[in-house]
């Protein structure tokens, strides 16, 4: 059987333009994101998000990525964080499946990215520390990713080593590397 398109053609971006996102692209991600499935239906997630054009904000989330991630990071018109609400809302207990309902949600929001032509990188090469008091996160929610997103830029205009991360091809494990129906 074939494999949906999307998920074949999403690719973490590295060149982007400087071009900012309409109102209308910015709901659509974040409403992809909203259907997403989560254990007993707590959404525990929550995106921060920052426009280039909102200077303190976008740089209080920039300075937070290991340096390698700035160099290409600094051109999206948009820096995402994903927070995970690690306690219930009602019972104040802890939620065991928060980080994995992130990425579910974390994963429409970037299929959603790829079907409206956008580029997009998700990072965990950041310090949660330092966006935890940038961005003054309240201690039930966590860093989970930062991702960058916004249309696709110039790859010419990259240094060369990450212009040849880009262009190499995409790999992944064979699927028998990943899948097992016997007993460990």
């Amino acid at each position: 059987m074939p494999v949906n398109d999307l998920i074949l053609q999403r690719r973490s971006a590295l060149a982007f333009s400087s071009e900012p996102l309409d109102a209308e692209t910015l709901a659509s991600l974040f409403e992809a994101a909203r259907w997403a499935p989560s254990s007993s239906n707590l959404q525990p997630w929550l995106f921060l998000y920052a426009q280039s054009q909102q200077t303190d904000l976008f740089q209080a989330i920039l300075s937070a990525l290991n340096e390698g991630n700035q160099i290409w990071a600094k051109d999206a018109s948009l820096l995402i964080v994903t927070l995970a609400r690690t306690v219930t809302e009602e019972k104040n207990t802890p939620n065991p499946y928060a980080w994995h309902d992130c990425g579910l949600a974390l994963q429409n929001l970037l299929l959603q990215a790829t079907y409206l032509g956008l580029a997009a990188h998700p990072m965990g090469g950041f310090d949660p520390k330092k966006l935890i008091d940038n961005l003054h996160i309240p201690p039930f929610y966590q860093p989970v990713t930062v991702s960058a997103i916004g249309w696709p830029g110039n790859p010419d205009q990259l240094p060369e080593y990450l212009h040849k991360r880009l262009s190499s091809p995409r790999t992944r494990k064979d699927t028998a590397d990943i899948v097992r129906n016997t007993f460990f």
